[in-house]
């Protein structure tokens, strides 16, 4: 019998991924399977393609269930959830990783060659301001999983020295890898741009504190397109009056969308871009879902499990 794939997100994400998803399950022999967004007979379906927003909270229905397939990258609303005990997949496919690369790339050279003071001083004056080499700027990357380890060896392939640090260890190639919470301070301290992209976990709430955000090169930049969580907003606002941190680069918060009347809006010293830094694209996420689903059925393993014990 062909499987039965419950899309379980909004309809907005269903009319981008449709088709998108329909090819890919169809150039992997699963062309007949049963896909849809209506709200199914729990007992009838094999696998949920899984959004935050959707309205399948309760999986103890499920009894037909072999995987929930995650449509975004985060899993903080869902890993924890008491009634899912089969796996779960996180989304990370090609456009992803591109994106956010791109993204942390772009940011950490323009303030490493300081491109908002010359955007600032286009009056006439005549005002050098000459960057450091690449290689004179310590880059610090907190996250290494593949968001994390990717943007770390581009900005380490443009001879930035790049340190990583992550919860437990790894080895990532050309990469200075430190982990748990002995390797945290001595990551961060020299660092002159900290880009953040940890998973949100207990663990990891407010890593970037006051104590944290005195370890940095002073003025050294923050870069954050992981979770709004990783940082306490007020110590990150009192660093930044202070100069210990030069400029903050955001794309993440607490409260999406960042409330108008927030300080991050205001402060000279911040950049808010609108949760852009990294977008699932329908056309290589929906290759990620129709492979997982062809893995379960032919008894493979999934990829992008994720560690339930660890909460990514």
């Amino acid at each position: 019998m062909p499987p039965v794939i419950r899309f379980a997100a909004s309809p907005a994400a269903w009319e981008e991924y449709e088709a998108p998803l329909r090819r890919a399950l169809a150039e992997r022999g699963l062309g007949a399977v049963e896909l849809s967004p209506e709200a199914l007979e729990p007992a009838r379906v094999d696998y949920i393609v899984y959004a935050p927003n959707s309205d399948v909270q309760d999986f103890t229905p499920y009894t037909r269930l072999k995987a929930v397939l995650n449509l975004w990258a985060g899993v903080e609303n869902v890993v924890g959830n008491p009634t899912l005990r089969v796996p779960l997949a996180r989304m990370v496919d090609a456009g992803l990783t591109e994106g956010m690369v791109e993204w942390v790339v772009g940011h950490v050279l323009r303030h490493h060659l300081g491109i908002d003071h010359c955007l600032a001083h286009q009056s006439g004056d005549w005002v050098r301001h000459v960057p450091p080499l690449a290689r004179d700027r310590p880059v610090t990357v907190l996250g290494l999983g593949a968001l994390g380890r990717a943007c770390a060896q581009a900005l380490a392939a443009l001879n930035f020295p790049v340190t990583g640090w992550s919860r437990t260890a790894r080895e990532v190639a050309g990469i200075r890898c430190l982990s748990g919470e002995p390797g945290l301070a001595p990551a961060l301290r020299g660092a002159a741009i900290v880009v953040l992209l940890l998973p949100d976990t207990p663990a990891t709430a407010d890593v970037m504190n006051a104590e944290t955000l005195a370890l940095p090169s002073a003025g050294a930049v923050l870069i954050n397109p992981g979770r709004g969580t990783l940082i306490d907003d007020a110590a990150l606002l009192d660093a930044l009056d202070r100069g210990q941190i030069g400029h903050a680069t955001l794309d993440v918060f607490r409260q999406e969308p960042l409330p108008a009347d927030h300080p991050f809006w205001r402060h000279p010293k911040v950049t808010v871009t609108p949760h852009i830094a990294s977008e699932t694209r329908p056309a290589t996420a929906a290759e990620v879902i129709a492979e997982n689903v062809r893995r379960s059925e032919a008894g493979e393993p999934l990829l992008h499990l994720v560690d339930r014990a660890r909460g990514y």
